[in-house]
């Protein structure tokens, strides 16, 4: 194939540049994200029932969700939530599921539904989880001194993210800390009696000035025209002009009786920037859209902002491209200094400036043809996507060191230049092609990992792929014509011998060859001795998920457990921000979030605080300031405080607990009464536990009425009621719209003490006697359980639980449900983890047994394919060792890393025995030599044959990669541990496996010539 493609140079040379137009086309349409838009299998639908109590929500609400959500297809699991107010139903369904046909069936079956939920509920909100959902940044509108925080809510509203939705590349726009207007209608309790009027005449008065007439029409002649009523009002002025009558016929106009203004509505949330209050509007990018050309059009946007409205701040924050731009820069990094370092090496080694040439115009042609693989997969330039392609290039460089290196050797010993080309090629294309497959074998077989986690690696396992089928398109195809164009032309140098360099190495390698060859039984010992000391190594190693990175931001999520206010909430957060020192920026979501994609618990007891520092030490520092005056000051509080998470974070992050028992009571099918709760939880298995959320209790005011009462005197029950909830919830008269604006009329009561105010109060019987609101009412104070947990099974309660092995105890958990009658059930993030787990080894057995079955069709033995295996371990040892010496953990960036190492040293060790079979056979029809001569022979020469490439690869990767050791900034921290795993898997693991390559070589063959085997 190699010889008849160089003998149609112009059509090879066109196909590969019509290939790179192609590549660069579908470049420029490839969408550039952070992460790839994986679609999370889980949905949200969360409810709103002003002044509904948890048990009325989970009884009238959440119970009907769930009984009709329970036969969607692929659900998996059902967990509701009913609080104060909210309640949330979060479905998570397999993996595999198309999840926009998932949203639209939830839909349509909260549509048939309505009519089974109450009437006043507003529509259930139902939220699609995607990895797109992650904001990209937030943009923070603080007002200046002076200006109204109402009229910036507006500009916001109504400008701002209009023209922010606009930008191309934004999918959604989403605000918080918004305020509105309404008008107050404060009624003067004293003027009402006094002129024989209740508060319903003067309802009725305002709901009667903003009558519409919807739909009406008049006919005249020929012309139809629609009736709109003059007596809609607009201001509070309008409103203190209309009449009010009395069952008595006194006609008064309402400013009379009653006071309407306007007036900010009660806020039940607070956004701060800093120690001022302002709204944060988050940015979210469309899942095909190029992140790194969005950012820059959000701050050409934020400065025609700050011209264009001057009375109010702008600042852009948590700016997530940062990460991409890493991922990115680390990319250009390895490319050009991998590129540089290649040039320089291969000039020390070959003494020809055009074999660096050649290289040069073949790493940049096989990334950019990658891409091509990447549009017809569908693949987004991600951070994912990025790192299989850095996976990648150490191989691409790998594979095209030791072609050119061939060819060259195959002209040094006298055939004619295309023939060089061609038996250069062709001899390694078989070891190449194993090895590129035994890489594939490691990485294809991770996308069948349920979870994100497979997800993710689909991406992975495409880019490197591509980049490795790419690069042996151009090992086989490209680099043989590139060297056969460029050294055709021109006079051919006389050979000048290995350079000196090279020949000192060389020299130390056939002395070390020498003395382990004449000592090999203690050689191989001290082999195999290294490779359970380097595995154990890892036992020394601490285990992570992502490396330590220098986070300079924190945040400060806390639940205060106190029936607070919202504004009371913001004061406790400004006060703790006051004592916190040297912050570069302060935000935070205090109390409810008005944010259409916030899925979690939404309460006015609750804040979230993001801090940035200017380095890691300081931010430690106030840290440790923060939580020793949390624990002082309150006491109450339940908190989590640490580093600020990041898309990866967020991405990984299970809302489930990771230890949980959970039970219900088989009798009642409710909550279990906090007063028998608390003496069976003594005798609970462990001592380490938390309260789940069904557990947790809330003080809170209950009210009874006085039935026998209420029926003596003749009031009616719905009159207290409708009393009660005027008093102490909102209560809106009317709504006042105007072309989209909608202004509520609210009623406003008296902001005094409830005690003081069922004190106060008149409530009027049948006869229209008045009675003190207090003879009908009676209170008391109580704990009430926070919230009501429920899954498709039903209400449940559960305990979390810390132990070190919380499986140990699992029997005596369900002995202790039992023996109460109880249901227990043992969930949590801990049985997802033991799940992953089996399927990795049951993947990584997969994966070492196709690595298996390709060295075996390559090398047509059996027993072979165990000295690459063997080789392994020792590469392994060398990059834990290097790990453990730099104090670096074992993690996911160290683990790709070993990756690369391994992919090099599997060529490696392919390469030698091959080349060591390829002499057996050369030399097998010599009559002169024995059999274990040309072993020895063939073992030398191989051995000096594949010194020079793998000397030029290993050095390569290792420069290209060094000046990321001495770099500072979140790429570096990212990527250092892959470094440190590719050091020194390349220099003390290759360093052994010259020698224990050949050495075992020899053993195998040993033993198959003494029984026979293959």
């Amino acid at each position: 194939m190699v010889r008849f493609l160089l003998n149609r140079p112009i059509a090879v040379t066109m196909s590969f540049l019509a290939l790179m137009v192609f590549a660069a086309i579908a470049f420029r349409l490839l969408p550039i994200s952070l992460l790839p838009p994986i679609d999370v299998p889980q949905i949200v639908v969360k409810v709103t029932y002003p002044n509904a109590s948890p048990e009325s929500i989970e009884q009238n609400v959440l119970r009907q969700i769930r009984e009709g959500l329970i036969t969607l297809n692929g659900l998996q699991e059902m967990e509701s939530k009913a609080g104060s107010e909210i309640g949330t139903v979060r479905l998570t369904f397999d993996y595999g599921v198309k999840m926009e046909l998932a949203y639209i069936d939830v839909n349509e079956k909260i549509d048939r539904l309505t009519n089974a939920l109450p009437k006043d509920l507003p529509r259930p909100e139902v939220i699609r989880i995607n990895t797109s959902d992650i904001p990209v940044a937030r943009v923070q509108v603080v007002p200046k001194e002076g200006t109204d925080p109402v009229e910036v809510s507006l500009l916001a509203e109504n400008v701002l993210k209009k023209r922010i939705e606009q930008l191309p590349g934004v999918s959604l726009v989403d605000i918080n800390g918004k305020r509105e207007r309404i008008i107050s209608v404060q009624p003067d309790e004293d003027a009402l009696a006094a002129l024989g009027m209740t508060q319903q005449e003067l309802i009725d008065a305002v709901k009667a000035g903003n009558a519409e007439l919807p739909g009406i029409s008049v006919k005249d002649g020929q012309f139809r025209y629609f009736l709109r009523l003059a007596t809609r009002v607009d201001t509070p002025k309008d409103i203190e002009s209309l009449p009010v009558r009395s069952k008595k016929g006194v006609i008064v106009p309402l400013g009379r009786v009653a006071k309407a203004q306007y007036e900010t509505q009660e806020m039940l949330g607070y956004h701060l920037f800093g120690m001022s209050e302002g709204l944060v509007i988050t940015v979210h990018k469309q899942a095909a859209a190029k992140m790194n050309e969005l950012i820059p059009e959000l701050r050409k946007s934020l400065e025609l902002f700050r011209t264009d409205y001057p009375q109010v701040d702008f600042e852009l924050t948590q700016d997530q491209s940062n990460l991409l731009n890493a991922a990115i820069s680390n990319l250009q990094t390895s490319l050009l200094f991998g590129g540089l370092f290649a040039f320089g090496i291969l000039f020390l080694f070959i003494k020809d400036f055009r074999i660096p040439l050649i290289m040069g115009i073949s790493l940049p042609t096989s990334l950019l043809i990658s891409f091509l693989v990447f549009y017809f997969f569908n693949i987004s330039i991600n951070i994912i996507s990025l790192s299989g392609l850095a996976l990648g290039i150490g191989m691409l460089i790998d594979n095209a060191i030791i072609v050119l290196d061939n060819i060259t050797r195959k002209r040094e010993s006298g055939l004619p230049l295309l023939e060089a080309c061609v038996q250069g090629a062709n001899e390694v294309m078989g070891a190449l092609i194993s090895s590129v497959l035994t890489t594939l074998a490691v990485f294809v077989p991770l996308v069948f990992l349920s979870g994100i986690a497979g997800a993710l690696f689909y991406d992975q396992a495409v880019a490197v792929a591509a980049i490795l089928s790419v690069s042996l398109l151009v090992a086989f195809i490209l680099l043989p014509l590139l060297y056969w164009m460029i050294y055709r032309v021109g006079k051919r140098q006389e050979l000048k011998g290995e350079p000196a360099a090279f020949l000192w190495v060389l020299r130390g390698y056939e002395r070390g060859f020498d003395w382990i060859f004449s000592r090999k039984k203690i050689a191989l010992f001290f082999f195999l001795l290294l490779i359970p000391l380097g595995l154990g190594l890892s036992l020394l190693l601490k285990n992570e998920g992502l490396p330590p990175i220098e986070k300079p931001d924190a945040t400060l999520e806390i639940d205060w457990n106190e029936p607070i206010s919202a504004g009371q909430n913001r004061d406790r957060l400004l006060t703790l921000i006051r004592d916190i020192e040297g912050y570069t920026q302060a935000e935070a979501e205090i109390g409810v979030r008005q944010f259409l994609l916030f899925d979690g618990d939404n309460s006015i007891q609750k804040s979230l605080l993001y801090l940035l520092f200017p380095s890691q030490t300081k931010k430690e520092e106030q840290i440790a300031r923060l939580r020793e005056r949390l624990e002082k000051d309150y006491p109450m509080a339940s908190y989590v405080l640490g580093d600020a998470p990041n898309a990866f974070d967020q991405l990984f992050s299970s809302n489930q607990p990771y230890y949980e028992v959970r039970w219900k009571d088989l009798n009642s099918k409710k909550p279990i009464a906090a007063e028998k709760m608390k003496p069976w939880l003594e005798s609970f298995p462990s001592e380490q536990w938390a309260p789940g959320p069904g557990l947790q209790e809330e003080s809170s005011v209950v009210f009874s009425l006085l039935a026998d009462k209420l029926a003596l005197y003749q009031i009616p029950v719905e009159g207290v009621q409708e009393k009660l909830s005027r008093l102490f919830g909102v209560f809106t008269i009317t709504d006042i719209r105007r072309f989209g604006e909608v202004t509520p009329i609210r009623l406003k009561e008296s902001q005094d003490r409830f005690e003081d105010l069922l004190r106060t109060t008149r409530i009027y019987a049948s006869d229209s006697t008045s009675y003190l609101l207090s003879e009908f009412v009676d209170y008391r104070y109580a704990d009430q359980y926070k919230y009501v947990t429920a899954d498709r099974g039903g209400i449940y309660q559960s305990v979390q639980v810390a132990e070190a092995d919380p499986e140990a105890k699992a029997k005596e958990y369900i002995s202790w449900g039992v023996a109460k009658n109880l249901a227990v059930e043992l969930k949590g993030q801990f049985f997802r983890d033991q799940e992953t787990l089996r399927q990795l080894i049951g993947i990584l057995v997969i994966s070492v047994l196709l690595l298996y079955f390709i060295l075996s069709a390559q090398f047509e033995s059996f027993i072979q394919p165990m000295i690459v295996v063997l080789t392994l371990p020792l590469g392994i040892g060398g990059a834990f060792l290097i790990l453990l010496l730099t104090g670096s953990s074992l993690n996911v960036m160290s683990a790709i890393g070993l990756v690369v190492m391994l992919g090099i040293m599997v060529n490696d060790a392919i390469l030698k025995i091959d080349t060591i079979n390829r002499l057996k056979l050369e030399m097998g029809n010599n009559p002169k030599l024995t059999r274990s001569e040309i072993l020895e022979i063939a073992l030398h020469q191989a051995g000096k044959i594949r010194l020079k490439p793998i000397l030029m690869t290993s050095m390569t990767t290792i420069l290209a990669l060094i000046p990321i050791v001495f770099s500072s900034g979140l790429g570096a921290d990212l990527q250092r541990p892959l470094v440190y795993s590719v050091i020194g898997g390349l220099t003390i693991g290759t360093g052994t496996a010259l020698y224990f390559v050949p050495l075992m070589y020899w053993f195998f063959d040993s033993l198959t010539h003494k029984t026979g085997l293959r």
